[in-house]
């Protein structure tokens, strides 16, 4: 198949949704397929990634409040790509504004919403649950239901990465989803990787011996991302024991969770490692993973660290949860540092190590979704 995925958050210099796009740009041509990643730029441009794999952009505005990344603005443009490109198949990234434009396109290819974004739970439930009790903040953002309702009626296919988000829209009469979880790169993310001068030298940055714990959190410095809940919740828990923490990332909440910290010499905050080789080392070198976003659709660092053999810390809602499956690791009531300084302390504690499950590859995850859209594609030429 020519597979186009119109994918709205992409950029080359962002984080998860880019990683995914590499994998897929790597693998879907080892798989048979051609994949064209059709996203927003600068300008007309065209980046190829290999005899079957390319990236093609279309002029497009910056968003105003992270200048990082650009967004659709043109549907007629749009359009005129996918016209262009003759795909045999059409993913779209974003439950946003760009599937209401590729919906609206008048080709013949099937197409599927994947869902890399949680709409409800990065702004509606992360603002009023605090105040509000889910089932009235459904009322109230009842437009954006019927906004994801209607997708599901012009998609042949909703792509869930997790199970509770697949369950949650269906619930709320999403048609279509399916789950497809993601995976990693595993042959890059494994135990092998650890290395204990690492481990030391982290601990180092956080004022204390090696024979302290290490803890890591991976992710942007956003508000979405929650790590107060994950400072909080290590503060809390370094009462009893030595624990530190590294957070790797970058974003507009740096100064604001510098401030938090309060001077508190065992949590450290580190840029973001681009040497993907070092940073596998450093993941695989952590005793544990702390989470606390619950608006992640998948949760790329907790599925990361598991395959590495490390345990995840993560909040029971959200894609994160699902990798503290299987003996992978401990979950806690999402947004409660209590809860979660808690759930360090009994991960501390177990007597026998987690259980390592088996890491599921990017490969296998192409590998199945592919294999679905085929399906979906051979229905369609039957009912013709």
């Amino acid at each position: 198949m020519k597979i186009v995925d119109v994918c709205a958050f992409y950029s080359p210099q962002g984080g998860g949704v880019r990683t995914y796009v590499e994998q897929k740009l790597k693998i879907g041509p080892e798989l048979g397929h051609e994949i064209v990643v059709l996203a927003p730029g600068d300008d007309h441009a065209v980046i190829e990634h290999g005899p079957a794999a390319r990236i093609v952009t279309i002029p497009s505005p910056r968003l105003a409040f992270d200048r990082k990344y650009w967004y659709f603005g043109d549907e007629p443009a749009l359009h005129a790509a996918l016209d262009a490109l003759d795909p045999d198949f059409v993913e779209v990234g974003s439950p946003w504004r760009s599937p209401s434009y590729v919906a609206r396109w008048q080709g013949n290819a099937p197409r599927a919403l994947v869902m890399h974004n949680d709409p409800f739970s990065v702004y509606a439930y992360r603002w009023l649950e605090p105040w509000l009790r889910r089932e009235t903040i459904d009322r109230r953002i009842d437009f954006l239901w019927q906004h994801m309702r209607k997708l599901g009626r012009d998609y042949d296919r909703v792509v869930c990465a997790s199970r509770e988000l697949r369950a949650r829209l269906a619930r709320g009469g999403v048609a279509g989803t399916a789950l497809h979880p993601m995976g990693v790169d595993t042959t890059l993310f494994g135990p092998q990787r650890r290395d204990p001068e690492v481990r030391r030298q982290l601990l180092a940055l956080c004022d204390l011996p090696e024979d302290a714990h290490l803890l890591i959190g991976v992710g942007r410095y956003g508000a979405e991302k929650r790590w107060p809940v994950a400072i909080d919740a290590v503060m809390r828990a370094s009462l009893t024991r030595p624990i530190g923490l590294v957070l790797i990332g970058e974003g507009g909440a740096a100064k604001r969770l510098t401030k938090h910290i309060a001077g508190n010499p065992h949590i450290h905050l580190l840029a973001p490692e681009r040497d993907r080789l070092r940073f596998a080392t450093i993941l695989a070198s952590a005793d544990a993973l702390i989470h606390a976003s619950t608006s992640e659709t998948f949760g790329m660092a907790p599925a990361e660290a598991r395959a590495c053999g490390v345990p995840v810390i993560v909040p029971d809602e959200g894609g994160a949860a699902d990798h503290a499956a299987d003996g992978a690791g401990l979950t806690y009531r999402a947004g409660d540092a209590l809860a979660a300084a808690e759930a360090i302390l009994a991960l501390l504690d177990q007597s026998r190590p987690l259980r390592t499950p088996h890491a599921r590859s990017m490969r296998d995850h192409f590998t199945a979704l592919f294999a679905d859209y085929e399906r979906i594609r051979e229905g369609e030429r039957r009912v013709a």
